[in-house]
């Protein structure tokens, strides 16, 4: 077989491809990079284990993607989909039909959480556990490898079953893991298909040649025993599955099973659980074994139909004490869906076993070894049951204690993490050398990346590991050999170096000499350098890519700097390797654009300068910390907490208040990223006055002031203003003012001006922060009447925007449109968004851009889907007109 270095959803993609006739799609993040990929590939021809390019047809929403499922599969045709949470919660009615009339198709899901009291696109088991009762067959994957090869036995399941089935993978923990893995050959996937039981499937289908009625309406003498007609088709599945699974194994070397026990063979405390756990459970059970402990795991691969003999014999008949893990909440319920099954199974086999159930990473929460651990524990010491872990419960007590976190990976791995500013070409950079890696040497590795829920500006965390022996390790990086700092403004704000083993590398982008790092750096930062005999090196990526003609791309730059670094490859090889992808990446943009990436990562190799650490720094003391008593508590407690990535720490009291989704309005302000390398100037003599950069800011963070004669003679120093001209100014004077530390450099206002020679310039940050104190002097000026009118571009942006620094990308189309309906009518605005970019910036955790008059009025929002914004939208203008005419009466 030959190995390829890609992503879960590609290769769950690539398998379920070749088994693929017709693909109904609607995208739903993080599940839409595999219909991109079954798109892509049919459109360039490529051929499916029938000699046909699969047909796809992208639907008006998930509902209607499944319904054409159901119809092409009536039709003959075998028919695949992709999705995942609120997209397969649209797709449940359909469900019960097609495993109703036994249509063997497959749906892919990358498991998401399903929104409740607020959204999350990332990854748990509440949706897949949400269709357990549909009739569908549930097969879950742990990793990328398994996302290949269980995908293929899906569809090889379905075809000999009829019974249709749902392969399923966590949600970017698995899908978009990167990892170099074995690829199937469709040739050997076209030799495994029951061709029998596939001529069945197309005699059975809807043809005028031999016509049949299906889907009739039953009354309830016949339909109990209609449904239970079907148990003979589902008593056969675990079987089928066990049979392709060891055919599978056969084929590629790996052991699968239905379930899959690894550890001592004789352990008495067993942990149940399925899906990208797995890999750290198998880490954490190797780890314990080692230290003497008789423990286990028993991995769940066919989750539905559950098989209890299968079960029962794969758990040691030492087991005294079992705990299952489920990666999703029942509220309500006794127990999560996999405990209760797991219980019923026990109790059905009269094995004397105790059982305790926990769960653990709702949302893609970081699980790590010592969570894992603390599991066990709990097991071998207080036994309590129903827990959560990787939290801190303290309103209703349910956590298990967590002790500090542990190696348990092989001692060969090279773990490595970079700091980088999104949309700054961190993320691409490291996927790029993550294949470069993979493809082009012997060993494995692993890509993952983690993401804050600001469209762009907001923080990547790229987790990268290499090593000679297969990676399990599905959690974040917390202890590197290298870590990197791609922005400067980072090193205060967050804990980064604390995470660097004794002997790193630490690089970090920056413009300061190393006079400035003296005075920059804080006390703590330098005392872990010295602290752990990290070798520092800096380099000034920014100002080498502005220098080559690619602006803030420093993603080639960086990129080289890592190879020069991390010893990974040889210098020389990499750099070879960099600038061939650099000409397959940038080829068709012409020779000029990839003469300046390769240019990059000369200077890259060139701009390194490395940092002679001080002993004495490791004597340093922490600076002081200010004391933040003005800010709300919101912003103390909870938005201060996500923002310095400890969010982790927040304990569930700290969201009591929030439990049905309501947020507080007007805390972006607070945030101040300041992550511009460059931000707005004005120039008072050249203004024109049009305020056409006030219009066409995406952020808001550069506004018109007026002033009366009193407020002039209170401003600070450099506080220019010009005279108001026009009817209805008179008395007045005018400044536009730009707010430094939440400008994000986009340049649509320096774009914007009119003026012959341009008023607004942009000029690095460390100019323009004296700016700061004016604008926030200009935020005390008392509001005053508008002289103008409103329904004016001018007059518009005299008025105080109710959307103000969003987490939308730099430079964004929409938010001009929202800020300015703020403007003309935010005191009487009712909004019902749509799911979508509009929730990404406007709603994202954990501040909120919306704001309010200083009368307390301003827009009132809420969100319900994506598909039926409409809908939820009429119902308001019901509600509201409804409740108008109650108050007539």
């Amino acid at each position: 077989m030959k190995r390829k270095t890609m992503d879960g959803n590609e290769a769950a993609a690539y398998a379920s491809y070749a088994f693929t006739e017709v693909a109904t799609i609607y995208p739903i993040t993080p599940s839409s990079p595999m219909a991109e990929h079954v798109d892509t590939w049919a459109a360039n021809g490529m051929k499916n284990i029938f000699g046909q390019s699969v047909r796809l047809m992208e639907m008006q929403s998930e509902a209607g993607a499944c319904g054409a499922m159901h119809g092409s599969l009536e039709a003959g045709a075998l028919t695949t989909s992709y999705t995942a949470s609120q997209g397969l919660m649209l797709m449940v009615p359909p469900l019960y039909r097609i495993s109703g009339q036994l249509l063997p198709g497959v749906i892919h899901v990358a498991a998401r959480t399903v929104g409740t009291s607020a959204f999350s696109i990332f990854g748990d088991h509440s949706d897949v556990m949400a269709c357990r009762q549909t009739g569908f067959a549930q097969l879950a994957s742990s990793c990328v490898q398994e996302c290949m090869d269980l995908a293929a036995v899906a569809h090889l399941c379905a075809i000999q079953s009829r019974v249709p089935f749902m392969h399923f993978f966590d949600g970017f923990r698995t899908s978009h893991e990167i990892q170099k893995i074995d690829v199937l050959d469709y040739g050997d996937l076209a030799n495994m298909v029951d061709r029998e039981a596939l001529a069945r499937f197309r005699a059975n289908a809807l043809n005028s040649e031999h016509p049949l009625m299906r889907s009739t309406v039953i009354n309830p003498d016949t339909a109990f025993q209609l449904r239970e007609a079907v148990n003979p088709y589902y008593d056969a599945v675990p079987g089928i599955v066990e049979d392709y699974l060891s055919r599978m194994s056969a084929l590629t070397g790996r052991d699968y099973r239905l379930f899959n026990y690894y550890g001592d063979p004789e352990a008495e405390q067993v942990v149940v659980a399925m899906g990208s756990v797995s890999g750290c459970l198998q880490e954490v059970v190797r780890y314990l074994n080692e230290q003497g402990r008789r423990v286990g795991f028993l991995q769940v691969r066919l989750y539905r139909p559950f098989s209890a003999k299968h079960f029962l014999a794969a758990l040691p008949e030492s087991c005294r004490r079992l705990t299952v893990l489920d990666r999703t909440k029942e509220p309500g319920a006794g127990g999560e869906p996999l405990y209760k099954d797991v219980c019923s199974v026990l109790q059905q086999g009269n094995r004397p076993v105790q059982v305790l159930g926990g769960r653990y990473g709702l949302s893609s929460k970081d699980t790590t070894p010592a969570q894992m651990i603390a599991v066990y524990d709990n097991m071998a010491g207080e036994q309590k049951d129903r827990f959560t872990v990787g939290i801190t419960d303290d309103v209703t007590f349910h956590s298990l204690p967590v002790g500090e976190n542990v190696v348990t990976a092989g001692g060969q791995t090279i773990s490595c993490k970079f700091w980088g500013l999104g949309s700054d070409g961190t993320v691409g950079a490291n996927k790029n050398s993550i294949k470069i890696i993979g493809d082009n040497t012997d060993q494995y590795v692993q890509a993952y990346f983690e993401y804050d829920t600001k469209k762009s500006g907001g923080v990547t965390k790229s987790h990268l590991r290499f090593g000679h022996t297969p990676i399990l390790s599905t959690y974040y990086v917390t202890m590197a050999d290298f870590i990197a700092c791609h922005n400067q403004s980072y090193i205060a704000k967050y804990d980064i170096v604390n995470e660097l083993k004794e002997g790193g590398a630490f690089l970090l982008n920056c413009n300061w000499s190393d006079a400035d790092l003296e005075v920059r750096l804080p006390n703590k930062v330098k005392r872990l350098l010295a602290e752990r005999k990290a070798r520092f090196y800096t380099i000034d990526a920014n100002a080498a890519a502005e220098a080559i003609g690619l602006g803030n791309r420093t993603n080639s730059v960086l990129q080289a700097a890592f190879f020069q670094l991390s010893g990974v490859l040889p210098v020389d090889q990499a750099v070879d390797y960099m600038k061939a992808a650099i000409q397959k990446t940038y080829g068709r943009k012409g020779d000029k654009v990839v003469q300046m990436n390769c240019a990059a990562v000369d200077a890259g190799l060139a701009g390194l300068h490395e940092i002679t650490v001080p002993a004495a720094w490791a004597n340093l003391p922490d600076e002081p910390e200010a004391a933040d008593t003005a800010s709300p508590w919101y912003v103390r407690t909870v938005m201060r907490a996500v923002n310095a990535q400890k969010g982790d720490s927040l304990p569930v009291s700290a969201f009591r208040d929030a439990a049905d989704g309501s947020v507080p309005m007007s805390t972006s302000k607070y945030e101040k990223r300041g992550f511009a390398s460059h931000v707005a100037s004005w120039l008072p003599e050249n203004c024109v006055g049009c305020n056409l950069c006030s219009l066409m800011c995406p952020h808001a963070a550069i506004r018109p002031f007026l002033l009366n004669e009193e407020e002039v003679q209170k401003a600070p120093a450099g506080y220019v203003t010009r005279e108001a001209k026009g009817r209805g100014f008179e008395g007045l004077r005018f400044r536009i003012q730009a707010d430094p530390l939440d400008c994000t450099g986009c340049g649509t206002c320096a774009a914007a001006c009119i003026a012959k020679e341009k008023a607004i310039v942009m000029r690095p940050i460390e100019e323009e922060m004296p700016q700061q104190l004016c604008w926030d002097y200009s935020l005390t000026l008392s509001p005053k009447e508008n002289p103008m009118n409103k329904f004016t571009v001018k007059g518009s942006q005299y008025e105080q925007p109710l959307l103000e620094f969003s987490g939308a990308c730099a430079g964004c189309g929409e938010t001009p449109y929202m800020k300015l309906l703020t403007q003309l009518f935010g005191e009487r605005m009712v909004v019902a968004n749509a799911t979508g970019c509009t929730q990404a910036w406007g709603f994202s955790v954990p501040s909120y851009p919306y704001t309010t008059k200083p009368n307390g009025r301003g827009p009132a929002l809420s969100n319900s889907l994506f598909e039926n914004n409409a809908e939820y939208s009429l119902g308001m203008v019901l509600s509201v007109r409804q409740q108008r005419l109650r108050l007539q009466r």
